[in-house]
C-alpha cells in the first residue's frame, strides 16, 4: 500500500527530461509529503501530448466518506470503478521517496538508489469537474516485504511513455514486478536478549 510520499520542486529537472516543455513554475517552492487528498504533480496524456498538471490523490468514495487511494494492480481491470480508467486515463506519479510503517509502527521511507526518482503508475477519474487520481499497487518485492505486503507499481524511465499511450503495454505493466528499492530507518528497535 502507499499511503504517503514525497515531492519537491527539485523533480521538474529530472521529469523534463521525460516530459518536454513543462512550466518550471508547475511547482516551484512546493516540497514535502503527500498525503491523500492533497494536490501533486502527475503526469498525464492530454490533447497536446504528454504533459504535467495538478490533481487531487483519491478517488470519491459514493455510499460513504473516505476515498480510495490505491487500486490492486492485480484486479484493477475486474472492477468496474476502475476498468475504464486503466483503460484510458493512465497516468504517472513521480516522487523521490514514499512510506510504509513496519510492524511497531516506525516510518520506513523507499527508494531508487540508481536513479533520483520514483514513477508511479496510477490512473485518474473526473470527479464534478475536477481530475483525480489513485496509485496502483503490486505485491511487494524482496525489498519491500519484510516491511509490507504491498508497494506501488514502479515504472522504469523507459517505460513511461508506454504506460500513457500504449494500451497493449497496460497487461504486461499490471503484472510486472518493480525494481529493487534501497530504504531508509530513523529508528529502529534493536533486540537485546535473544
Amino acid at each position: 500500500m502507499c499511503g504517503r510520499y514525497y515531492a519537491d520542486d527539485t523533480m521538474v529537472g529530472e521529469i523534463e527530461k521525460v516530459v518536454h516543455g513543462i512550466e518550471q513554475e508547475i511547482w516551484t517552492g512546493r516540497s514535502g509529503d503527500i498525503f491523500p487528498s492533497c494536490q501533486a504533480m502527475v503526469i498525464f496524456k492530454s490533447d497536446s501530448g504528454i504533459t504535467v498538471g495538478e490533481m487531487n490523490w483519491g478517488f470519491l468514495q459514493y455510499r460513504k466518506p473516505g476515498l480510495f487511494i490505491n487500486a490492486r494492480a492485480e484486479t484493477a481491470m475486474e472492477r468496474k470503478m476502475f476498468r475504464e480508467s486503466v483503460l484510458h486515463r493512465r497516468c504517472i506519479i513521480p516522487a523521490k521517496h514514499f512510506y510504509e510503517w513496519d510492524a511497531d509502527k516506525n516510518k520506513v521511507t523507499f527508494f531508487r538508489e540508481d536513479q533520483p526518482l520514483l514513477y508511479m503508475a496510477g490512473f485518474y477519474q473526473c470527479f464534478a469537474g475536477e481530475n483525480r487520481f489513485i496509485i496502483l499497487t503490486t505485491q511487494a518485492n524482496e525489498s519491500v516485504s519484510p516491511v509490507h505486503h504491498r508497494m506501488p507499481l514502479i515504472l522504469e524511465e523507459s517505460e513511461l511513455e508506454e504506460w500513457v499511450y500504449d494500451d497493449s503495454f497496460t497487461e504486461f505493466a499490471l503484472r510486472k514486478t518493480p525494481p529493487a528499492l534501497k530504504r531508509r530507518q530513523e529508528y529502529e528497535q534493536l533486540r537485546l536478549f535473544f
